[in-house]
């Protein structure tokens, strides 16, 4: 699956943090995959800086972003399946908190 810089980083947000012990190894080499190598991370640059809110948000290197483009990862069935399920939680909490930026992953996950 071909996923940007946003993406990855979105994804690896709402994975679940509890489960079984089976679902939690899966959950954490889905992780592995997702995450960013040292030179991608070198590339990025990723700085955490404070909102006006107090909240704190990630910068990256725009331009590092593009010439990385979207990497295939490899996910397996189980692995995008649970990704399903959570951005399907997302959309279907109440009230909705699917928020814009996961708008890319639900349609290539998903596909609704």
């Amino acid at each position: 699956m071909k996923l940007s810089v946003i993406e990855r980083i979105n994804l690896l947000s709402i994975l679940p943090n509890e489960g079984t012990f089976a679902t939690l190894k899966i959950i954490r080499e889905m992780r592995e995959k997702l995450s960013f190598t040292e030179v991608e991370n070198t590339a990025l640059n990723f700085q955490a800086k404070p909102s006006p809110d107090g909240q704190q948000f990630t910068t990256w290197n725009k331009t590092a972003a593009d010439n990385i483009g979207e990497p295939d990862i490899k996910l397996s069935n189980f692995q995008i399946d649970i990704c399903k399920v959570e951005l399907k939680k997302l959309n279907d909490a109440e009230p909705p908190r699917l928020r814009d930026e996961h708008f890319t992953l639900y349609e290539k996950i998903v596909g609704e």
